[in-house]
């Protein structure tokens, strides 16, 4: 049995770099996917841009009516409550009749307290529209 010799690594051999590929999709005609701000959505008034612009006048309208029908709900229902009940009409409370403290003492602090609601909500619906606009 004879024996081949054994192939020897010359430093040619070594020193050679292994061949590259370029690896490349398949679909180089196809156009790359465009990454849109929504606020240039808003600013070219598209379609998407009513959506996202809707959404936040939505929000604010439903805040709106939401404070309104707390108001409603309790400050109009005040001269029902003194028709039903006509009693209380009649008390007096530190000289002055009790539906007179309700419509100025209480309704003043139920005003400005929704009033204080309505302006944080309506600047946190803004805030997060703002953010919106910003991660895009």
């Amino acid at each position: 049995m004879t024996r081949e010799p054994a192939q020897r690594h010359t430093a040619s051999s070594v020193s050679e770099p292994p061949t590259r590929v370029t690896v490349t999709s398949p679909r180089t005609v196809a156009a790359r996917a465009r990454r849109v701000s929504i606020a240039s959505e808003i600013d070219a008034q598209s379609r998407l841009g009513e959506v996202y612009v809707d959404s936040l006048m939505r929000s604010q309208l439903r805040l709106a009516l939401a404070v309104v029908a707390a108001l409603v709900l309790t400050l109009g229902l005040v001269p029902l409550v003194l028709h039903l009940v006509p009693a209380w009409g009649r008390v007096v409370v530190l000289g002055i009749p009790v539906p007179w403290v309700i419509l100025t003492l209480v309704a003043f602090v139920e005003i400005v307290a929704l009033g204080v609601f309505y302006v944080r909500r309506a600047e946190r619906n803004e805030a997060a529209f703002s953010d919106l606009l910003d991660t895009r």
